[in-house]
Order: structure tokens, then C-alpha cells, then sequence
């Protein structure tokens, strides 16, 4: 046999070889992108395209996942690594007598009774950016809007570096410590989701992310919730109404009640 007549279809190995290799591309095709993702429990997809998709880390764009499109406001601010890394004393003594209006939700210690949020012992950078987004309307809230309305660029600095300076320290409302579950450690790489410590501190802490230990169930349930529908907006990149959208029902209330559990840190996170 020739050597051109070698890599032809006339060639009974060659014939097979091709043909052994092409089934196993298809079967591969067929269990990655089609048996796997359906395999997930609690997963559902509306269509084939979908399971697809979400195989190739793309963001399911079906009626079933995909955010209302309304108009809404974007995030304008600017977050540094060392910002407000370094206040002064004046800046927290300040912010102090400004967070005496904000104890009726977040206690008079930055400890909430209620299902207000901890502050106390919370990243600077976190704080100035919620309160910079509820007063230009990037994220709104029916108390918390009004006011902050009406703050100043350095009031808003103010109460930031007071809630930081302030040591953290147990919530009002603990409960039994929980296990990790899986979408905390891990995430889901096949729908995009990355593990939730990358960017909320067991791993890593990206600037503008908040420490979530020892946070209300409620609210944190309540804050996924409104990233999955596009109710809460004011992730810069969309990176948590990315995440959120992708999360199962089930796993919104592992995470939350995962971190609900979780003791915070006594330390001061600024010194």
C-alpha cells in the first residue's frame, strides 16, 4: 500500500480509527455538555440549550434565569485596595456622633437586634460604598435612602472609618455553628460560581466585598434573592446578580444560614 493511499477511507484501519475517534468526541460531547449538567441535583434548566450553556460557562439567558432588564442606576464608586485605610481620629469621632442616628437598625455597638446588618468591625471600603450607592440611588432601600440623601462625601467617610474602628463582635441572634456546604467551598464551576471565600475572606478579600460571618440569615437570604431577580443592582462588574441567578433555592439558604452560624472575629479591622 502507498503511502497516499494510506490516510484514505480505502484503508479498513483508517476508516475505523476515525471512526472510533469521532464516537468518542460525540459521547464526550454528549456527557459534558448534555448527562452532567442534568445530572446536578436541584439544578433545572428550561431546554437543552440551557444545560448546554451553563456546561460551557455561559450565562443562561432563558426565561426561567435571565433578571428583569429595567432601567436602574450603576454603581459610581471608586474603590481602592488602601482606601481609607489610614483615618484619623477627628474622621472617627465624627462618624461617631453620626451613627447615633443609625442605632435604631444597627444597634448602638454596630451590633443589630433586628435583621439590619452588623457593621461594627465592617471593611471601611464596604460601608463608604453602600452609603455613596444609597444616596445616588444605585441601590435603594426605603430607610436607608432618606437617609443618606443628604450626606456629605466626608460624612459618609465619617461613619465608614467609625463602623471599622469598632471591634467585631458576636451577634444578638447566633446560631448552632454549621457545616460548609458545598457551594461555599467549592462554588460550581460549571455554572460560573466561584467559591464565595474568594472574594468574602476565607480565601480572599476583594476590595468592596463585606465579611459575612455572623450576619442575619434573613438578610443575607433576602440580599441573594434580590441579586438572583435584579432587584439589588449596584454590583459594579454584576458579579453577584451573575452568582446569585445561577444559585438553586437550596443553595441561597445553605449559604445563609452557613454564614448566620458563623462567629465573627473579635479583632478591631482598623488600628
Amino acid at each position: 500500500m502507498s503511502a497516499r493511499d494510506l490516510f484514505t477511507f480505502r484503508n479498513s484501519h483508517f476508516s475505523a480509527g476515525v471512526g472510533i475517534a469521532a464516537g468518542v468526541f460525540v459521547l464526550a460531547a454528549i456527557g459534558g455538555f448534555i448527562v452532567l449538567p442534568y445530572a446536578q441535583r436541584g439544578l433545572e434548566f428550561a431546554s437543552l440549550w440551557d444545560a448546554i450553556c451553563s456546561a460551557a460557562g455561559l450565562q443562561q439567558r432563558s426565561a426561567a434565569t435571565e433578571a428583569p432588564k429595567a432601567a436602574h442606576r450603576i454603581s459610581q464608586a471608586v474603590l481602592t485596595p488602601a482606601m481609607l485605610a489610614r483615618p484619623n481620629q477627628e474622621s472617627i469621632g465624627r462618624g461617631a456622633t453620626l451613627a447615633q442616628r443609625c442605632a435604631i437598625c444597627h444597634g448602638p455597638t454596630g451590633i443589630s437586634r433586628a435583621d439590619s446588618p452588623n457593621l461594627a468591625g465592617q471593611y471601611a471600603a464596604v460601608i463608604y460604598k453602600e452609603l455613596f450607592d444609597f444616596r445616588s440611588g444605585a441601590r435603594t432601600n426605603a430607610v436607608m435612602t432618606p437617609f443618606a440623601e443628604n450626606l456629605t462625601d466626608q460624612e459618609i467617610t465619617d461613619i465608614a472609618v467609625y463602623y471599622a474602628y469598632l471591634p467585631r463582635l458576636p451577634a444578638y441572634h447566633p446560631t448552632p455553628q454549621l457545616p460548609k456546604p458545598r457551594i461555599v467551598i467549592y462554588g460550581a464551576p460549571v455554572r460560573g460560581i466561584a467559591p464565595c471565600g474568594s472574594c468574602h475572606g476565607s480565601l480572599d478579600n476583594k476590595t468592596g466585598s463585606p465579611w459575612l460571618e455572623g450576619q442575619s440569615e434573613a438578610y443575607l437570604k433576602a440580599q441573594l434573592q434580590a441579586f438572583a431577580s435584579g432587584k439589588r443592582t449596584n454590583d459594579i462588574s454584576e458579579q453577584m446578580r451573575n452568582i446569585a441567578r445561577a444559585m438553586t433555592p437550596q443553595e441561597i439558604d445553605e449559604a445563609a444560614a452557613y454564614y448566620a452560624s458563623q462567629p465573627a472575629e473579635i479583632v478591631k479591622a482598623v488600628d
